[in-house]
């Protein structure tokens, strides 16, 4: 399915293919022989995404771009079932795999921060998770259950050296442009909720 929203539509190349029950809004651009399988969604929340030839976006995948935070994935990458990117860059011929997460860089420090990066040919294997603002070198690995924060990549049960890192890394500040605190959802999730309610005057194509 082929959505507007926010007047934005998407433009598939005539050798992709979009499977009938998956969701492809906004401004998204799909290269050449590149497939969005059953029940994906790939979304252009007022940001681009850019997904390069012969890329594969598999089943229950979600991809977001945002506008601070647009995706693009390199060409012969492949994002696996059930895996969450959001506002991040992936390398040509990476892996993704099942239930993998990656969240976005700020746009605003990329002077500080990298931004969320998965390298050219780099893995996040099954359930692992690059933080936001974070990235993954060419041919790196996330292992299995595995967070890559900052520049380095942890276990999980590592819990107080990964938060070392990812308070540092302002995932509020990045994600909903306010500090932390006790009251973060209460003061964001109105401005949330306006948001993805223009969502309400989309147009299937």
């Amino acid at each position: 399915m082929l959505v507007e929203h926010r007047g934005q539509r998407p433009t598939v190349h005539e050798s992709a293919w979009v499977a009938p029950t998956a969701v492809v809004c906004g401004d998204v651009h799909v290269g050449e022989d590149a497939r969005i399988m059953w029940n994906a969604v790939v979304s252009a929340e007022d940001g681009r995404v850019e997904l390069g030839a012969r890329c594969v976006v598999m089943e229950h995948a979600l991809v977001r771009g945002r506008a601070a935070h647009p995706v693009t994935v390199g060409d012969d990458a492949l994002i696996g079932p059930h895996a969450h990117v959001n506002g991040a860059t992936i390398g040509r011929e990476a892996f993704v795999a099942t239930r993998a997460a990656l969240f976005q860089g700020h746009a605003r420090r990329r002077r500080k921060f990298p931004g969320s990066r998965l390298g050219v040919r780099a893995e996040v294997r099954i359930g692992g998770v690059v933080h936001v603002n974070s990235a993954v070198a060419d041919g790196g690995v996330v292992p299995i259950g595995w967070v890559a924060v900052g520049d380095e990549v942890l276990p999980p049960g590592r819990h107080d050296d990964i938060w070392a890192i990812q308070e540092g890394l302002d995932f509020p500040g990045t994600v909903y442009g306010e500090p932390r605190g006790d009251d973060l959802m209460a003061r964001v999730m109105p401005r949330q909720a306006a948001w993805l309610g223009a969502h309400r005057d989309d147009r299937v194509l």
